[in-house]
């Protein structure tokens, strides 16, 4: 794939914010990933079973630490031949292919059946929906501002261009909200951090694509109400809610509002030393991340969270 896309971005940028933070602080995160793969190659879910999506999230970690090793990738490489293909939900099937693409990248072999692209793009197309969206379950009637932006990636992976870029840019002006945020589904009146994030990277996406979407660009009133609500949902902790009306802070809605600033070019607005407080604060002390301060243990999706948020404020 090009290096233009959007997830070779994201990864380029979190491996660059890594290598600012100090060594000894990244070792027991590092340590506690690695001990979580199963004997099967995968890793698990909260539940302590093996999972394809926390199994992409390790990966990831792995990769930005740059600690995607030979022993780790052959082991993964079992797991991920396991899995049916192509998985029936969206996030499970960009969870699989980006693990390929991390396997590869590091020297692996290729996981994938022959015919992957022509597969993935027909299971795509069964969650198109109505209103230029893609629906979280195939055949479903209402677009997700998330699952529609985990699409995007997926046809980018594939190396195809988004279909239809305007009905893209019409479900994501009926998403937007008067505080300048975006929702999940359209029943929704309140802005929430994660659809907000969704919204503005699939909004740069479109822009990549088409001139003629140049509304969507850095300096239009769409990524300044972005900023706005983004800003307005961080808390006096340093952490980020993921609406105004979650009671704390979560690490999932301070990352991709991290991300989203930061990709917006204005990470410098927010109160960077409380984040970084915040994220430290959920590090636990024998390696890895918890979600907030209502958990009580790590998971490697978490982990990935609070690495990416340590990288982008480095």
């Amino acid at each position: 794939m090009a290096s233009s896309t959007y997830l070779d971005q994201l990864d380029a940028r979190l491996a660059a914010g890594l290598a600012k933070v100090p060594a000894e602080q990244l070792a027991p995160h590092r340590e506690f990933i690695v001990s979580n793969q199963r004997r099967d190659g995968g890793f698990p879910d909260r539940a302590g079973h093996p999972d394809l999506y926390y199994t992409g999230f390790a990966l990831r970690a792995l990769a930005g630490l740059r600690a995607l090793t030979p022993a780790i990738r052959d082991r993964v490489c079992g797991f991920i031949r396991q899995q049916p293909f192509p998985p029936s939900s969206i996030i499970d099937l960009l969870s699989l292919l980006y693990a390929a693409r991390l396997i590869r990248s590091v020297g692996g072999p290729e996981v994938l059946p022959a015919n992957w692209r022509r597969d993935v793009l027909a299971a795509m197309e069964t969650h198109r929906s109505p209103d230029g969206g893609y629906s979280k379950t195939p055949g479903g009637a209402v677009g997700s501002t998330y699952h529609t932006f985990l699409a995007a990636l997926v046809c980018e992976m594939a190396g195809e261009k988004l279909r239809e870029p305007r009905r893209f840019a019409a479900f994501l002006k009926s998403r937007r909200r008067d505080d300048g945020g975006f929702v999940e589904l359209p029943v929704m009146k309140r802005s929430g951090t994660n659809p907000t994030a969704a919204a503005v990277g699939l909004g740069a996406m479109l822009a990549r694509q088409s001139a003629t979407l140049s509304w969507l660009g850095r300096a239009s009133r769409f990524a300044g109400g972005a900023v706005r609500c983004l800003l307005a949902l961080q808390d006096a902790d340093g952490g980020f809610r993921a609406n105004s009306v979650a009671p704390t802070a979560d690490l999932l809605s301070t990352f991709t509002a991290l991300l989203t600033l930061d990709g917006l070019g204005a990470l410098r607005r927010a109160d960077r030393a409380a984040a970084i407080r915040f994220t430290r604060a959920l590090a636990m002390r024998g390696g890895g991340f918890r979600g907030g301060a209502w958990d009580d243990r790590a998971d490697v999706e978490y982990t990935f969270y609070g690495l990416g948020s340590l990288a982008l404020l480095a």
